[in-house]
């Protein structure tokens, strides 16, 4: 390959805490700067050269835009009889809103009614939806609709007929990021959160009525611990009581209360100042609150309490107790309770009575595969509802409940166009420190892995987010061509509770670069594959993840791909929304926490004339959450200073209009994972 376009390199230095921090492509932070822009398009121009070259790509193209084709549902809101539901339709662009009925679903006649479809609003499809709220009696809808992948979403209000037809109304509320909706139960209003025009920050609960202007909604809720505070919503059914969830960083929930037929007592807490993670909802009566809490459980337990009595935790009643499974999303179903229980990052779903009975499980005997639940709502009075699950061979499966039964029949299938039957086994490995690590790994049933296998090792560890089975048209792509794919369970997660999560975060960040260090040499030396044909691939927190690797191990591997990536840990929290994140990972403005940060932070331990793996930096101009200058930064430094960039490539593309990965179309997915793909066969040398 023909060297990379030159990337002026500065003389730029700060001092913190006692230590010099070099950072010699500050000036590619400005997006905005038209030098920064022609940098940009001379490494894409440079990126297309080399992708576009590749014999293979097309054809990875093709596989996974018909993979990416097939229908697929996010998420599933029950209100009475009905299911509303954001799936992609087949061969469709965007996840659209639509509404399906719990009988339909039941007997498998269920083709959806489209209610919104946001990919009509831009030529290039990059309107997506961000988020849905029905109303209590599903007449109504409240949904966030953003442009190019941004996530800033406007929130619009969607009125239902019975035959499925959609009014719009005018009400337009912008600055409505991931909102929270509590519909009142007349559907004349609701309550929402909102953030203050160009704040990132101060995340506020708010009271909208129908046909008023939203500049003089009256605030509900502004009690922020932190300006990162993140408040979400709920509203008893009779409208009396409101709920607000406070996330102070992602080991603390605090919960607070409020009365409104005696607003002037104020707010009550539930669970205040203490660091356990706590979501409550109220009872099917509405008369009490049921939720999960980590509180003396670190792998959670269901607690139940009134609304009108003492909220000490001390008088909370225990209904499902701390067990050896962790306890995730709790809906109440009618008379009873479904609680999702993961063992191993594999999800079941349980039926439990108020009174703390196990009623059994939804599903055949053996419950619902090795699987993930997405999505799970059922109606209070009637019980009946929808869970939506998704598993390494399968985009979707819906399984219909109510109290009484559930049988196997009723279960809806996603189609897998074809895609060869799928081994999947879990595995188990020691970490640096002896600790015991879970491992994913998928290949097609009658491929034995050995050593010329080619293989991606994929890992995230970290925000409490467990790696369980997911449906993934590039793992599918990939197990079908004959490779391997490996998801490792690392700490900072949250396949074994709170402590697994706490052992890969803030001080402990480095177990989690170990744990995944542990994983490709597991695979390695046990004859899965080898050193040459090993590729690691990470996005986001994952992305931070590959590239500590690259950094700390540059023989682990032969090829990265780093995606949506935080790279630069000193500088991170001031740009975009990432100060959301210093809970997790630490603050460096503190000087110890600057210390563990410094320690592993990829983009300042580039040394160079090392001979670094292949890789391939992916980012999106339109990404608000993660800003695309780490990608930039972590590029020209790697391209300056690796000692074999002919062999070896270091690429960059920045996508546009697009995001972090949220209401990007199929389009410009199948263009990324197609880039990936490609990458990968080159630099395994495989055909």
């Amino acid at each position: 390959m023909k060297p990379p376009p030159p990337t002026r390199r500065e003389v730029v230095a700060d001092t913190l805490h006692g230590v010099t921090v070099a950072d010699p492509y500050r000036w590619l932070e400005d997006g905005d700067d038209p030098e920064v822009q022609q940098w940009v398009a001379d490494q894409n121009r440079y990126t297309r050269q080399a992708l576009d070259a590749r014999p293979d790509r097309d054809a990875w193209h093709e596989r996974l835009v018909a993979l990416m084709g097939l229908p697929v549902v996010m998420s599933a809101v029950v209100r009475g009889d009905r299911a509303f539901t954001a799936e992609r339709i087949a061969g469709a662009d965007q996840y659209v809103l639509a509404l399906r009925s719990l009988d339909a679903i039941a007997s498998q006649d269920s083709s959806p009614a489209v209610l919104f479809d946001p990919a009509l609003g831009a030529a290039d499809a990059a309107v997506a939806i961000d988020w849905f709220e029905p109303s209590p009696d599903g007449t109504m809808v409240a949904l966030g609709v953003s442009e190019g992948g941004t996530e800033n979403s406007t929130l619009q209000v969607l009125v239902v007929g019975p035959d499925a037809g959609v009014t719009v109304l005018d009400d337009r509320i912008p600055n409505t990021r991931a909102c929270s909706v509590a519909w009142e139960p007349d559907g004349s209003g609701f309550l929402y959160t909102r953030y203050p025009e160009g704040d990132e920050y101060h995340r506020t609960v708010f009271a909208h009525r129908l046909g008023d202007d939203p500049a003089g909604d009256p605030v509900v809720w502004a009690e922020h611990v932190t300006a990162e505070t993140w408040p979400s919503v709920d509203l008893s059914p009779d409208g009396r009581w409101v709920l607000v969830h406070a996330m102070v960083g992602w080991s603390r929930h605090d919960v607070h209360v409020l009365d409104r037929r005696a607003p002037d007592a104020g707010w009550r807490d539930v669970i205040a100042g203490v660091e356990v993670m706590s979501t409550f909802s109220f009872d099917a009566a509405g008369t009490g609150l049921i939720g999960t809490t980590t509180l003396d459980a670190p792998k959670g337990r269901v607690v139940a309490l009134p609304l009108d009595g003492a909220t000490d935790p001390a008088d909370w009643t225990t209904i499902v107790p701390e067990r050896d499974r962790v306890l995730g999303a709790l809906t109440v179903a009618g008379d009873e309770l479904l609680v999702v229980a993961t063992s191993n990052a594999v999800d079941s779903v349980e039926r439990w009575s108020p009174d703390g009975t196990l009623l059994g499980a939804i599903g055949d005997p053996s419950g619902i595969g090795v699987a993930s639940v997405v999505s799970m709502s059922a109606d209070r009075t009637t019980g009946r509802g929808v869970i939506v699950t998704v598993g390494f061979d399968a985009p979707f499966r819906l399984w219909p409940f109510s109290p009484s039964s559930v049988p196997e029949s009723g279960r809806h299938d996603g189609k897998t166009a074809g895609i060869p039957p799928l081994a999947v086994s879990q595995v188990t490995f020691p970490s640096l420190d002896g600790t015991t690590i879970g491992m994913f790994l998928i290949h097609r049933a009658d491929v034995e892995p050995g050593l010329d296998t080619p293989t991606i090792l994929n890992g995230y560890g970290g925000f409490a987010i467990a790696e369980t089975p997911v449906w993934s048209p590039t793992i599918a792509a990939w197990c079908e061509q004959g490779g391997l794919y490996a998801i490792a369970g690392l700490r900072g997660g949250i396949e074994h509770g709170e402590e697994w999560h706490d052992a890969g975060r803030r001080a402990n960040k480095q177990n989690v670069f170990d744990d995944f260090h542990a994983a490709a040499d597991w695979l390695v030396a046990t004859g899965r594959t080898s050193r040459e044909r090993l590729a690691i691939d990470g996005r986001s927190n994952g992305g931070l993840l590959v590239g500590a690797a690259l950094t700390q191990r540059p023989d682990l591997c032969a090829a990265v791909s780093c995606g949506v990536p935080l790279l630069d840990m000193i500088r991170f929290p001031q740009f975009l929304i990432a100060r959301l994140w210093t809970d997790e990972y630490g603050d460096p403005d503190i000087a110890d926490e600057f210390a563990w940060l410094h320690a592993y932070s990829p983009y300042h331990h580039v040394v160079e004339g090392t001979a670094y793996p292949a890789t391939f930096l992916w980012t999106a101009e339109g990404d608000t959450r993660v800003d695309p200058l780490h990608a930039r930064k972590m590029a020209a430094l790697l391209q300056e200073a690796s000692g074999s960039i002919g062999d070896r490539p270091v690429l960059l593309h920045q996508e546009g209009r697009a995001g972090h990965g949220v209401g990007k179309p199929v389009s410009k997915k199948a263009d990324e994972q197609a880039d990936v793909m490609a990458f990968f066969t080159w630099q395994l040398g495989i055909s």
